[in-house]
């Protein structure tokens, strides 16, 4: 059996690793330790652990933390060990330690961009196509679709922090910023190409794959939950602004800034150092509300999570009375 072959999960998907890259790369570095960092989604994937050990003699811990995003490095592990494989993302910063793994669907896309043809809107002639890195190698395809039924696909180069044409971050959406008429997102959940949506302004088509069904994205809800949230401390007198101390989320010059922003509107402000910004701790702050200069998911899509209110750096600005509601743009990082 190929050391590489594909592993399926329990909802059907099958992901493709270079499991021979993998092993050879921990050979021909001599490591005697390896480190294996996972996103949720993607632990199942231990099973590569005996494997490793057994053909390279090296010890394999895996990390226990969680890992959104190849911002999310576990740092702790990766200076325990000689070589830190980090799975699922594309790298958008060099580490010599941290080596990228990065874990494609095999699933077909081609019958839910045929079935998007007929919700991509009539007179839509330029279509541009987004998706994350799992599927950013059947862009091609669905190109092909696309063009084949006269549509012009547009795929657009990203920011230093993207790697292919058309990849999507959760933090970053400059290879959605085309010259298009609306955008087409393949992928699976709502994040994406909601923030896509807000990022441009367009209309955003979803074909998801997994789910096998097309749907139209829907900022409108997200925006109607963020302005009741911005809505209840429009009042409030103190905040803490917090900062992630993870190197790929560290936004420390963006909070300084917001730190000078609060003080002359007159509220009382503070400056909180985290790792991971957990519920429970930060009930132990005693502010109306909190900041997040980290991953703009922690604000937008685990809003349930918190108990107080947690705003983006640009919703804060709404609350200082620094911007118009009406001028809301999705929060980036974009270096």
């Amino acid at each position: 059996m190929n050391r590489g072959q594909p592993r399926g999960d329990n909802s059907g998907r099958h992901w493709n690793i270079d499991l021979d890259g993998i092993i050879d790369k921990v050979k021909g570095s001599g490591a005697k330790s390896v480190g294996l960092q996972f996103p949720a989604g993607l632990k199942h994937l231990f099973y590569i652990v005996g494997q490793i050990e057994e053909e390279t003699g090296a010890e394999v811990m895996i990390s226990g933390r969680s890992s959104y995003g190849a911002c999310d490095i576990d740092e702790p592990l990766r200076d325990s060990v000689d070589l830190l494989f980090h799975f699922g993302h594309s790298e958008i910063t060099f580490d010599e330690k941290t080596e990228f793994v990065e874990v494609t669907s095999d699933i077909d896309v081609s019958s839910v961009i045929k079935e998007a043809l007929s919700v991509i809107q009539y007179d839509s002639r330029s279509v541009g196509l987004i998706t994350t890195v799992q599927h950013v190698h059947k862009l091609a395809a669905a190109k092909n679709i696309l063009e084949a039924a006269g549509k012009v696909v547009v795929i657009g180069e990203g920011g230093t922090r993207i790697k292919y044409p058309g990849q999507v971050l959760g933090c970053n959406f400059t290879t959605a910023r085309v010259d298009c008429d609306e955008l087409l997102f393949i992928g699976s959940g709502e994040f994406h190409p909601v923030g896509a949506s807000i990022a441009t302004g367009k209309r955003v088509v979803i074909a998801d794959p997994l789910a096998g069904e097309v749907r139209i994205s829907d900022p409108e809800r997200l925006m109607r939950k963020r302005y009741a949230r911005i809505g209840t401390v429009l009042d409030a007198k103190s905040f803490g602004i917090l900062i992630c101390s993870k190197n790929g989320q560290k936004r420390v010059e963006l909070a300084e800034e917001l730190k000078r922003k609060g003080i002359s509107a007159g509220r009382e402000v503070y400056m909180i150092l985290m790792d991971e910004f957990d519920s429970d701790q930060l009930l132990s702050f005693n502010v109306d509300f909190f900041v997040s200069t980290a991953c703009p998911r922690i604000a937008i899509d685990d809003i349930s999570r918190f108990k107080k209110p947690i705003l983006t750096p640009i919703e804060l600005e709404v609350v200082l009375g620094m911007r118009e509601w009406e001028d809301i743009v999705f929060d980036e990082i974009l270096d």
